[in-house]
């Protein structure tokens, strides 16, 4: 069986999220980290749901939330970034990932819709 790269790269996201989240707690931080922890783990249980989908259109939708969902992590790991809220936390490779996964889920769901068209 072929491996399927965004479900894979989108776990793996999951993965560090919640060892930030883990960090994050440890230091007090608890708002942030919840925002982070819902919408970071979200990204990869969408593309999940998404692989059962019953129809293209159930198939883009939920890549659609996914996309989302990688957005609003981006959004919460940029303020903890700027805000320097949390000393000595490195979140520059979470963005980066984060950013990736954002571009592949968009290419599946450009390339998709494309196919619906034709």
């Amino acid at each position: 069986m072929k491996e399927n790269i965004i479900l894979t790269k989108s776990f793996d996201f999951s993965l560090k999220i919640i060892g930030l989240y883990k960090l994050l707690r440890e230091k007090n931080e608890f708002l942030l980290s919840k925002q982070l922890f819902r919408s970071g783990t979200s990204i990869g249980a969408n593309v999940e749901e998404a692989i059962a989908a019953q129809s293209r259109k159930d198939f883009v939708s939920k890549l659609s939330i996914a996309a989302k969902e990688s957005r609003e992590t981006r959004y919460w790991l940029k303020l903890l970034e700027e805000s320097e809220l949390i000393e000595n936390i490195d979140v520059k490779e979470h963005v980066a990932l984060c950013s990736e996964l954002k571009r592949i889920l968009t290419s599946i769901i450009l390339s998709t819709q494309n196919g619906v068209d034709k």
